[in-house]
């Protein structure tokens, strides 16, 4: 069951917020202001209640909302990790005032990483437009210019090359194949394991492209031998899916069984991917062409995007542009176009005008 606030504090929690009353920081007297607005509240209140269908009546007590948004505010004011929010808050009187956790438990910084999923960009999309909305009734920026800047976000892949990606798509199709022999036993297709055979294609290669003038023709070969025996794995996994679709791999067991359809969903997931994969690399390997539709630079993260910004120590970036509007009293909203949709970021400088206050940040180091 969970609450939008703590409907009592208790004995001890009196007792810390009259010993620390004067220690606080700066920006907190200007946080509790805003973080009392009831629709911010009832924004994280209606999300956390979401994740089951009757949070919001039954089950044990959990952590109210405001104490939920309260910790992952001061984890992005300080820049911590979740298992730093959690030592610091344990440890510190003033953040646990600050959090309106008081005398309680901390909760465990897993617990807290799914807060933090829980809410989701619409949720902090919710509040950021509350604030701003707060901004304005409280005339802190007019609004009569704005600022548009751009940045990269890089993701965390390596770097990418077309036969480390096919090395990748072929690792993930054989690890998931093995899985599902080991659920459904010899029946159907049998596995074989192709990736010593990959290995050492992908060396050829290496071996190739070494030197100032890399052996085309050597190089060809080895793709060639690459791509041929990706396409052999691709084939298998596609019969492995067909055949878990058609029941001739299952297990007795429902949860086994389930847990084989689970493999199934990798193997339709990551078979495109590789299938792209071979396209682009035979677009550039064997005709030169550097521009296939469609073009991906990592089989986990299919939406990264090449990005050149004409920097000279990288000129070259993976990931995702954002976008920072800002007006002149830095009031700024930053948001990150990925798949097409709008993720709100939070950025320190909508704190520092929303709180009307200096940023003070301090504190230990994050990470």
């Amino acid at each position: 069951m969970i609450a939008p606030r703590r409907l009592q504090r208790s004995f001890g929690d009196g007792l810390i917020a009259a010993e620390i009353k004067d220690l606080h920081e700066v920006w907190m007297p200007h946080a509790d202001i805003i973080l009392a607005d009831d629709e911010i509240v009832h924004a994280v209140h209606q999300a956390l209640v979401k994740r089951h269908p009757k949070s919001l009546r039954r089950g044990r007590p959990g952590f109210p909302a405001e104490v939920v948004l309260r910790l992952l505010i001061l984890k992005h004011v300080r820049n911590w990790s979740y298992q730093d929010l959690e030592r610091e808050v344990r440890a510190n009187l003033v953040y646990r005032d600050f959090t309106r956790i008081g005398s309680e438990k901390v909760p465990d910084a897993k617990t807290m990483g799914r807060w933090g999923t829980a809410l989701g960009p619409s949720v902090i999309l919710e509040v950021h437009d509350r604030i701003v909305h707060i901004a304005r009734g409280k005339n802190l920026v007019q609004g009569r210019r704005m600022r548009v800047d751009t940045t990269v976000v890089e993701r965390n892949i390596h770097y990418p090359t077309d036969s480390s990606l096919l090395g990748d798509g072929v690792r993930v199709l054989t690890r998931t194949m093995k899985r599902v022999t080991k659920l459904a036993g010899a029946a159907g297709t049998q596995l074989r394991d192709r990736g010593r055979s990959v290995q050492h294609r992908l060396l050829d290669i290496a071996r190739a492209t070494r030197g100032r003038v890399p052996n085309q023709e050597r190089m060809k070969r080895a793709y060639g031998r690459l791509l041929e025996a990706t396409g052999r794995v691709v084939g298998q996994a596609k019969r492995f899916s067909q055949e878990i679709g058609a029941g001739v791999k299952r297990c007795t067991a429902a949860a086994e069984q389930l847990a084989l359809e689970g493999q199934r969903q990798i193997l339709d997931q990551m078979l495109p991917l590789v299938r792209q994969v071979m396209r682009q690399t035979r677009a550039r390997i064997f005709h030169g062409d550097t521009r296939t539709e469609g073009k991906i630079v990592s089989v986990f993260e299919p939406t990264t995007e090449v990005i050149r910004k004409g920097k000279t120590g990288k000129p070259t970036e993976f990931g995702k542009l954002v976008k920072r509007k800002r007006c002149p009293t830095t009031l700024s909203k930053a948001t990150l176009i990925r798949v097409g949709v709008a993720v709100p970021r939070a950025t320190a400088s909508i704190h520092r005008c929303v709180f009307a206050a200096s940023h003070s940040r301090g504190g230990s180091a994050g990470r």
